[in-house]
């Protein structure tokens, strides 16, 4: 596992315990080289959003208990994958961030710049 590093370098913050969120599990977007998703941006879902990650292929709102997945609410904290926080964030549809709960890692992928546009802790 990486470090557990924010985008500023400091501690990363949990995102979420309920429901649990993380590449591992952990409640935080912690990342490894294993994370080819690189699950660091940690997002405060929205209604359009989830909308439209399902439009996209991805289907957070469904429960899938037999993956314990609970499936995903408005106002709910998840580690999201920076490539699509980029790509929903480029159409006008990307949720907002918690940048002391994102990983340093994400910042490989999307600017500090962006982020901080809709950061939901520093603004």
């Amino acid at each position: 596992m990486d470090d557990s590093l924010n985008v500023f370098e400091e501690p990363l913050e949990p995102c979420s315990d309920d429901p649990v969120t993380g590449f591992f599990r952990d409640g935080c977007c912690n990342t490894s080289d294993a994370d080819f998703g690189s699950h660091t941006v940690c997002c405060q879902m929205t209604k359009e959003f989830l909308e439209y990650s399902r439009f996209r292929g991805n289907d957070l709102s469904t429960p899938m208990p037999d993956f314990g997945f609970p499936g995903l609410n408005p106002g709910d904290s998840w580690c999201l994958c920076a490539n699509r926080w980029l790509e929903a964030y480029e159409q006008g549809m990307a949720p907002k961030v918690y940048l002391t709960r994102t990983h340093k890692r994400a910042l490989e992928i999307v600017s500090l710049r962006k982020l901080k546009e809709l950061a939901v802790d520093i603004n």
